[in-house]
């Protein structure tokens, strides 16, 4: 891919935001009215250099289309990705290939067959891949996977020993089971040449979870068949806690968690057995004043979405950072606030405490300001600041330990699809999530910029009417 052309988007002043606003508006004029508001900036929309850590980011846009793009938001090399699930893989366990990504090569459909139970027109992946800094194949799991498809969803890993591990599903009939098969969640470990060397199945486990009868035989009774719905999949890697003689912690270990049933998870890779459990059960959220002191036990999490352990060398490492979308979910439901909005917690999990938080407060506007009720995700970076991506509305943004927002992108490659009513054209621009690639994860004449874009007041933003004829 030939390097853009990053002067045309060199200039960072407000002229460059009101040029990006007037092409929304002429582009809105040309579709039906939405119902989300019409004309909002796209790209980065604000920066501050100097307290950002600067890095790339990778995420796939709507058009399925995997981006790595700067700071100033300048596309610097891309993918294609059959769904949403990009990933740049860490030199450290990749023999030091550098600019790698993880993506789904391939899918296929589920509609009128028994891939998806409860789900209708719904497609699987088929194959996914690693593919090179210049688009090659260089590994790839399909064909090989237990019956034919990859069925991998929402995470993937390269370990150490050069082998992958997937987070997939699998539909069987489980006994017990209102449902005549399930949508059940299972781990594969597969090595190089794309055998299935570890499995892991979430129904052979729902025992370990911690769930009351009560609790298990609403699971049991779900009316879906993607019960557990499992969003999430990381390994531990090297921690303080297993340093200090916790085996729980275990580098090995499997980090999950499960939207649906509020509850996140460690699995011993050694045994399969679940060894830690944050969750199914909170308490519930305290009021607004009492919401703010730090530390305090865990209260509802609901939703939620990139259960995983801050890695060796950043602020807070070992705790656990997890986007809590505060979305509908729980066996049985949780209770949740009409106006409250997602946050970030990093969590000590052995104490089971928040030690510190992110919320729509700390950056100054209303908690519903900040809400993604399903997506998203988290990640903790070098210099203290957190990396978050909301992905329901597809912005990205940093805020800094005070929760002061420093850098800010906004997805602008939606997804077109039409309405089940009326045939409407319907634009998304979600993003399922977004990664902080370190500059040292791709070759070094990757080209970049880092401008400042300074805040704009919303309110100050007018689009003049059109000149009269």
């Amino acid at each position: 891919m030939p390097a853009p052309d990053l002067a045309a988007s060199a200039n960072p002043s407000a002229t460059n935001l009101q040029i990006k606003l007037l092409v929304a508006v002429l582009a809105c004029c040309a579709l039906n009215a939405s119902a989300a508001p019409s004309v909002f900036p796209t790209g980065t929309t604000r920066y501050d250099p100097a307290r950002a850590f600067n890095s790339y980011v990778l995420f796939t846009g709507g058009d399925n289309v995997a981006r790595l793009i700067d700071m100033n938001g300048n596309p610097v090399r891309q993918w294609p990705d059959a769904a949403a699930h990009s990933s740049a893989i860490d030199p450290v366990v990749n023999g030091g290939q550098l600019g790698h990504v993880f993506v789904t090569l391939s899918t296929a459909s589920g509609a009128g067959t028994d891939l998806v139970p409860g789900r209708v027109n719904a497609r699987i992946s088929h194959a996914v891949g690693e593919l090179d800094w210049d688009g090659k194949t260089v590994w790839q799991f399909g064909d090989q996977a237990p019956g034919g498809h990859a069925q991998q969803h929402h995470d993937w890993a390269r370990l150490p020993n050069g082998n992958t591990v997937l987070l997939a599903n699998l539909a069987h009939a489980v006994p017990g089971f209102k449902q005549p098969k399930v949508l059940d969640d299972v781990i594969y470990e597969v090595d190089r040449a794309g055998a299935v060397v570890w499995r892991w199945v979430a129904s052979e486990h729902l025992d370990e979870f911690g769930f009351t009868p009560q609790e298990l035989a609403l699971i049991k009774n779900a009316d879906t068949a993607d019960y557990l719905h499992l969003n999430n999949m990381k390994v531990l890697g090297p921690n303080r806690w297993f340093d200090a003689g916790d085996q729980r912690f275990h580098p090995d270990n499997l980090m999950v968690d499960s939207r649906d049933a509020n509850v996140i998870a460690i699995i011993d890779k050694r045994s399969g057995k679940v060894v830690w459990t944050l969750g199914p059960r909170f308490a519930a959220t305290p009021p607004a004043g009492a919401a703010r002191k730090l530390p305090r036990p865990v209260d509802q999490i609901s939703g939620q979405h990139d259960a995983h352990l801050i890695p060796p060398g950043l602020p807070g490492a070992g705790n656990l950072l997890v986007f809590d979308n505060q979305g509908e979910a729980g066996y049985p439901r949780a209770a949740l606030t009409v106006t409250g909005g997602s946050r970030v917690l990093e969590i000590d999990p052995v104490r089971k405490e928040i030690v510190w938080q992110y919320t729509a407060d700390d950056s100054g506007g209303p908690g519903w300001s900040f809400r993604s009720t399903h997506i998203s995700n988290a990640r903790r970076l070098p210099n203290g600041n957190t990396f978050i991506d909301e992905g329901q509305f597809g912005r990205f943004f940093q805020v800094t330990p005070k929760g002061e927002i420093v850098w800010e992108y906004v997805n602008p490659y939606p997804r077109r699809t039409k309405s089940a009513a009326g045939g409407a054209e319907v634009v998304n621009y979600q993003s399922y999530r977004a990664q902080p690639v370190p500059y040292a994860w791709v070759p070094a004449a990757t080209p970049r910029t880092e401008l400042a874009v300074g805040a704009t007041e919303p309110s100050q933003f007018h689009i003049q009417p059109a000149a009269r004829q």
